[in-house]
């Protein structure tokens, strides 16, 4: 936990309400997203009890599995689920984009919007992502034939579970970690995985305060759990005896009547979740988002592309496991999400970089002198070069030499070539500036700060990082999935002398 974070925390527990740790949106969000609240068997591992999905407030659609152990009835859920997922994935299919490649001699191809999945918290995700791996195998015939829609509903489940391992990715968000990225509750990070107590805090009832609202919040009689998992009570007082009655219906009126008691009370626990996330919605909706969310937006429009096209083409579905060549591709696809990812969101909003400025990655000066028509002749030709001098009240860790970025010009590079500490606690930094103003020898206005200009300096860049060197997998050694080596030779006889002297040991 950052410093800042952790003191608006403190400051939410002393105000009884949540601090905004954001100034701006960090995520995308779709106009209509698709809500996905589950709710888990318990004591069966992701066996699927009921969900509640649709695209808006008033456009909720129950599922259920009236009797989770029954396998038959689990992939009957899967089906109905199917019939809700993928004609919501195919409106996105309509309309594509021109994508200009290799500077602009090519053009590609891709979706102009992509879907959206919500769901309340992380358990979510890892139940979309347990039920995908369950279902993206199946088949439509064989000795155990399922709809054919299973196994494609499977295939998508697993990309957006991917999707959100993906630093930065708005494919398929969960709530108590999309609200807490921007505001900050007087609660721990445990605490903070359970929505109601989150909404308690952001926007507690009248007449309470956060903690009060958050305590309540932990009372399943009033908030039930926001799933997958059950409350214990409602599963031993309320379920169990309805999914008995369903069983030992005697007759198809009797077995109607269980089920309808069984959508009763499986509504009951899921409908005051499905409120909060439209709240949580609401509540993300009325923040500006930043300037560098369409950008990452982007990329989760490639990736859902790039899927479909697969499936289209023919294409298998995710492997069970990655091999080690896709495995370190993957991970390392992921670190440079994730620098890239943190990055974007200080250059987006000051709160985030006022963490960076706590630990001296960054500090803001005011610009007291400018030389914008200063040229470098001491090369082959001559350069512009222009110098400023920023005036500081902030720690400066940074040594002459080292490079600098501004948000506010992300093109450009400000090398440290002074620092002059100052008798009144200030530091005055002299820097060289290139990039991001032309190839002339004249800076266009703006791209030189000016004095009197507030200028945010810091380590951090969003430069593009290049993709890593991977071998082939049949280049990799056969522990690690490459191809086998050769065949040993025969054992020596243990009798014969070794090299050494020794005599040679025989081995299992």
């Amino acid at each position: 936990m950052s410093t800042l974070r952790a003191l608006a925390k403190a400051q939410a527990l002393a105000a009884g309400v949540a601090q905004p740790v954001a100034t701006v949106r960090h995520l995308h969000l779709s106009p209509r997203p698709l809500v996905l609240v589950p709710l888990a068997m318990a004591g069966e591992a992701n066996a699927p009890l009921a969900v509640l999905a649709g695209t808006a407030p008033d456009d909720a659609r129950l599922l259920i599995v009236p009797q989770p152990r029954n396998r038959d009835q689990r992939f009957a859920f899967a089906a109905e689920l199917a019939g809700i997922v993928l004609p919501y994935l195919d409106a996105f299919r309509g309309v594509s984009e021109a994508v200009p490649v290799d500077r602009g001699r090519d053009v590609r191809y891709r979706y102009a919007d992509a879907p959206q999945l919500l769901v309340p918290n992380p358990a979510g995700v890892t139940f979309l992502r347990l039920l995908g791996r369950s279902t993206r195998f199946r088949r439509p015939d064989g000795e155990y034939p399922v709809h054919p829609a299973v196994p494609l509903l499977g295939r998508w489940l697993t990309f957006f579970a991917e999707r959100a391992e993906h630093p930065g990715s708005s494919a398929l968000l969960a709530m108590t970690e999309a609200l807490t990225l921007h505001w900050a509750t007087g609660q721990s990070a445990v605490e903070d995985l359970h929505l109601p107590a989150v909404l308690g805090w952001l926007d507690p009832p009248p007449g309470l305060d956060g903690a009060q609202a958050a305590a309540r919040a932990e009372d399943p009689s009033v908030c039930p759990p926001a799933g997958p998992a059950t409350d214990p009570d409602f599963d031993n007082g309320v379920l169990a005896p309805a999914v008995a009655a369903y069983d030992e219906a005697p007759d198809d009126d009797a077995r109607r009547a269980a089920y309808a008691e069984l959508e009763r009370v499986l509504r009951g626990q899921l409908a005051p979740t499905w409120e909060l996330m439209w709240r949580g919605v609401g509540l993300l909706a009325a923040l500006p988002p930043g300037a560098r969310v369409e950008g990452r937006w982007a990329g989760d429009r490639d990736a859902f592309t790039a899927h479909a096209e697969h499936v289209d083409s023919g294409g298998g579905p995710q492997p069970r496991r990655d091999g080690a060549v896709a495995a370190a591709v993957r991970l390392h696809r992921l670190e440079r999400a994730l620098t890239s990812y943190a990055v974007q969101r200080a250059y987006d909003d000051p709160l985030v970089m006022a963490e960076h400025r706590l630990t001296g990655e960054a500090f803001v000066g005011e610009v007291t002198l400018a030389d914008p028509r200063r040229v470098d002749d001491t090369g082959k030709r001559p350069v512009l070069r222009p110098r400023i001098q920023v005036v500081t009240a902030e720690p400066v860790a940074v040594p002459v030499g080292a490079t600098l970025y501004s948000p506010a010009r992300p093109a450009q590079k400000a090398k440290v070539i002074f620092v002059t500490p100052g008798g009144d606690g200030k530091t005055e930094v002299v820097l060289e500036l290139s990039g991001g103003m032309g190839r002339g020898l004249t800076a266009p206005p703006g791209s030189v700060p000016e004095v009197g200009e507030r200028v945010c300096l810091t380590t951090l860049s969003d430069a593009y990082l290049p993709a890593g060197a991977f071998p082939a997998p049949e280049e990799t050694p056969w522990t690690h999935g490459g191809p086998p080596v050769s065949a040993p030779g025969p054992d020596p006889d243990p009798g014969t002398p070794s090299p050494d002297g020794d005599p040679a040991e025989a081995w299992a």
